[in-house]
């Protein structure tokens, strides 16, 4: 299979000449694809991908009506159903690489070039905001309080078996190995035999597992992107950030540390029996345990490298005490150093100091209280290093492993909990006996919680526990084990306790309440605990300044408050508050809650943490996250980025290393951008913010008529959209609904958005913004909104956002659909649904001043040209294939397993599905 540009071309694509080694790379990848799949499948296979490919093409591009792609697709059952669309998903996984190695090769440009920094990056950053006034000690002062977490979620909605990750990770190596193309032929044949090699591999190996992962499973996925790539990672980023302080500044920023990771992965429990108080135990567990070995190869590989030998060179008296002291402390490691090393105290010392760590890692008496321990014993190899002419002899590498110890400490990520509150209430119900808890007024519920607090009913002995029933008895477990977890691994291995569909200030203060039942608050009236309230729909967030003044006026939760320096942490819910609301009103009533909030902090002398749940596509938050943080509320960011990644984003952001570090420069960069000039304030955003007000409410009603008041549209959703596929995919742990009666409701945020983008509707990502914004230009004229787009960042982006969903979107495919649900729903919804489409892009493009979508972004809207060929004839077996299923009963058949690698093969393509 070659690309594109090959006997039926896509007409007006125009490649930049800094874009001719992309091309290259991907007719090589695609050229290998062709033959894997005549290999594989015969030649016979491949020239029918070809005919369906140029059909495809052809329908693209108007030269047929799609007839001639249709008859193409027309007969193709079971198996081969099945390679067809394995066949389009392999060339989509194999220009995704292309891509991201191109992306690494411009960087590269930049980095040659010289003279010119890289956009975003660190060094262009730094250099900007010193040309705006910032002084080193500015800078460096908000550096010291800076914080990047990125917190990984177990959402996917496109999850990579790590096999075929390791796969991937092989194509690159080739391609970057050959990036220059200074490679001899030799060494090409060699490459292209490896590439083909993974690429034949990757075929003949399953995309996803015969049985649902488990939390273990998701955990080693999520494990393979800290271990494999950030752990690698972070220390280069802080070599970047040196350079670029020394190259403005001429000084060195010192060490401070500011990238932190956090997982959720065995601590969210929200609507996942499989989560509880043993997977909390696990997950910390298997998390020290990677990390732990991780220090052990790089302690090997310093051992081999600090050879230096006595008395060849000096060595600090500190380093030699130590030496000694571990070898009382560790005799048997001590007697197997060779005597032909026992004249190098640093080998010695590292290998010693792996002996703790594995006392360490067998909670051991001997192994290290904490990080601590080992960063000290690193820093004395590395100061006696400095004092005796080794700074070029193995500091360089020594720094990289402090630097690690550093980041990830004993844990490797941070562990968050998550729980619902109506759970919380429940539980407590059953504890203190109040049956009817739940549904008690406020006033009556925070005085039973204030006296819960108080100590009235006391904690909770192992017998009264043990006779509890759900959800008390695992509620109270897991406060237990959190309590464990804290004395074993040190309060900086968990994360905030964040509770979800919070809407008063009782759920917050429930957890302190439970953590008091359970025994697990230290004896104090509080517990030590980060407790986080997630607000999710709309009505949550605008009701959440509420929330948290009644929080912070409660002296119990005030003194909570005063023992973490004054922080609270609140985590925003990007998902849900869309699809209660529809994605202009939700993108609204965050800003006002960012706002409010803030404003809220700053009465009460506590600082605003903002935690930002955001999604994969645009409708559940994602999007450029630079433009998300500069579009944020003056004073919203205060130095402090904490913001989930989940499904296909994580592989996007954190498959490759180069673009890793890419993305953690880009989110660094805007925080100090955010933090040290925000944006000036605006005289003309109060009349926006009214405009904005107006075309939410707009907005917001014309979502709700469809999606949560017209009677039939749950069941249209159901027939017109493959949700019935979504729900049977063995994806991840957690169930697709929260536990209740069916309908739109009780779905969860990811199944709804993934199922309107495998339908190319993107429903969520555009529905009712066209009625906000063809309100806004009636009623204020196209100038004025045009002006509020090119000079309000946060209405510019959401525009922005806006676009690229609408350019992912196939109405006519969706039509096809759409008449899944028989004629009387069809007729009633698709026509409503196909006229707001039609609405929204004339309105954006009238904004951006474009005839065609993504005028302003050619790489954008090219990508998109080149790959919707490719992912229609998936999107129309996958119709084909729902219906046949669906009549035949649903079975897990050949039909069943063909439409599998459809989902696989769209979320490829279209990327931000979920």
């Amino acid at each position: 299979m070659d690309n594109a540009t090959s006997s039926a071309p896509l007409r007006d694509i125009d490649l930049p000449a800094v874009d001719k080694p992309l091309r290259e790379d991907v007719n090589q990848l695609g050229a290998l694809v062709g033959e894997i799949l005549a290999e594989q499948c015969g030649e016979a296979f491949l020239e029918k991908i070809e005919r369906i490919r140029v059909a495809a093409i052809r329908r693209r591009e108007g030269d047929d009506d799609g007839s001639e792609l249709f008859a193409e697709l027309e007969g193709i059952e079971g198996d081969q159903a099945e390679a067809v669309v394995r066949a389009f998903l392999t060339w989509f996984n194999a220009v995704n690489v292309a891509e991201r190695v191109h992306r690494i090769r411009r960087r590269r440009d930049y980095e040659r070039a010289g003279n010119i920094a890289q956009p975003e990056s660190l060094l262009a950053t730094i250099g900007q905001l010193a040309a705006e006034g910032v002084s080193f000690e500015e800078f460096s002062a908000c550096l010291a309080r800076l914080k990047i977490e990125p917190v990984f979620t177990a959402h996917p909605t496109e999850a990579v078996r790590r096999t075929l990750l390791e796969k991937e990770h092989e194509i690159v190596r080739c391609l970057v190995d050959d990036m220059d193309r200074t490679r001899t032929p030799q060494e090409r044949r060699a490459d292209r035999d490896r590439i083909r090699q993974a690429l034949t591999s990757g075929w003949q190996t399953s995309e996803s597992s015969p049985s649902r992962p488990t939390v273990a499973d998701e955990l080693e996925h999520v494990g393979f992107y800290l271990s494999d790539v950030l752990y690698r990672v972070a220390p280069v980023f802080y070599e970047a950030l040196a350079d670029a302080c020394e190259q403005v500044y001429g000084q060195s920023p010192g060490a401070p540390v500011l990238l932190r990771f956090a997982s959720w992965v065995g601590g969210d429990m929200d609507g996942n029996p499989n989560v509880g108080a043993a997977t909390i135990a696990a997950s910390l567990a298997t998390q020290r345990k990677i990390v732990l070995a991780c220090y052990q190869r790089d302690l090997a590989r310093l051992a081999r490298m600090l050879s230096q030998s006595l008395p060849r060179v000096g060595v600090d008296e500190a380093v030699l005490h130590r030496v000694e002291e571990y070898r009382q402390r560790f005799p048997q490691a001590a007697a197997e150093i060779r005597a032909r090393h026992l004249d190098m105290p640093y080998r010695m010392l590292l290998t010693l100091i792996g002996a703790r760590l594995s006392a360490t890692h067998a909670d051991a008496p001997q192994g290290y209280d904490g990080p601590e321990g080992f960063v000290a014993d690193l820093q004395l190899i590395l100061d006696s290093l400095l004092t005796h002419g080794g700074e070029h002899a193995g500091a360089f590498t020594l720094r990289r492993t402090l630097l690690r110890a550093r980041s990830f400490g004993f844990h490797l990520a941070t562990l968050d909990v998550r729980q619902d509150s109506g759970v919380h209430a429940q539980a407590l119900a059953q504890c203190i006996g109040e049956e009817g808890f739940a549904e008690k007024p406020l006033p009556g519920r925070l005085s039973l919680l204030g006296r819960v607090l108080d100590g009235e009913f006391g904690a909770l002995d192992e017998a009264a526990i043990a006779v509890l029933e759900e959800p008390a008895h695992g509620t109270l477990a897991v406060f237990r084990a959190l309590a464990d977890a804290r004395s074993r691994y040190g309060a900086v291995a968990l994360g905030p306790y964040i509770v979800s569909m919070s809407r008063s200030a009782a759920d917050a203060l429930a957890v302190l309440a439970l953590a008091k039942l359970a025994g697990a608050d230290d004896g104090l009236s509080t517990a030590p605990i980060d407790v986080t309230p997630l607000f999710e729909t709309v009505a949550d967030l605008e009701a959440a300044p509420q929330a948290l003044r009644a929080l912070l006026e409660d002296s119990r939760y005030r003194q909570h408050v005063a023992a973490r320096g004054d922080r609270q942490m609140v985590m925003l819910g990007y998902s849900d508050s869309s699809k209660d609301a529809g994605m202009m009103a939700s993108r609204w009533a965050l800003q006002q809650a960012q706002i409010a909030l803030t404003a809220a902090g700053r009465a009460y002398g506590v600082r605003i943490e903002f935690f930002h749940g955001r999604g994969g596509t645009v409708s559940r938050g994602g999007g450029n996250t630079v433009r998300g943080v500069i579009a944020a509320p003056r004073g919203s960011v205060d130095g402090v980025l904490r913001v989930t990644e989940q499904g296909e984003v994580i592989h996007r952001k954190y498959g490759i290393r180069a673009l890793a570090l890419r993305n953690l420069e880009q989110m660094s960069g805007a925080v100090l951008r955010a933090t040290l000039r925000p944006r000036k304030a605006e005289a003309r955003e109060a009349i926006w913010r009214e405009r904005m007000r107006e075309m939410a409410e707009v907005s917001r009603s014309h979502y709700r008529a469809l999606v949560h008041e017209a009677d039939a549209f749950p069941a249209y959703f159901r027939l017109a959209t493959p949700i019935d596929l979504i729900e049977r995919l063995r994806l991840g742990s957690r169930p697709a609904k929260r536990a209740g009666v069916a309908g739109i409701g009780t779905l969860r945020a990811i199944p709804w958005v993934f199922a309107w983008s495998l339908n190319r509707a993107g429903l969520t990502g555009w529905y009712g913004a066209g009625a906000g914004l063809a309100h806004g230009i009636a009623q204020w004229g196209q100038p004025a909104m045009t002006e509020m787009a090119r000079d309000w960042p946060f209405f510019g982006t959401f525009i922005e956002d806006i676009e690229m969903m609408l350019a992912k979107c196939d109405i006519a495919i969706f039509e096809r659909y759409s008449r899944l649900a028989g004629e009387e729903l069809h007729t009633a919804f698709h026509p409503r649904i196909a006229a707001e489409f039609t609405r929204t892009v004339e309105a954006v493009k009238a904004l951006r001043g474009a005839g065609e979508l993504l005028s302003g972004d050619r790489r954008l809207r090219q990508s998109i040209r080149l790959r919707n060929p490719y992912i229609d004839p998936i999107s129309l077996l996958q119709l084909r294939l729902l219906q046949r299923w669906r009549t035949n009963g649903r079975e897990e058949d050949d039909d069943y397993r063909a439409l599998v690698a459809t989902v696989n093969g769209v979320s490829a393509g279209v990327q931000n599905t979920g």
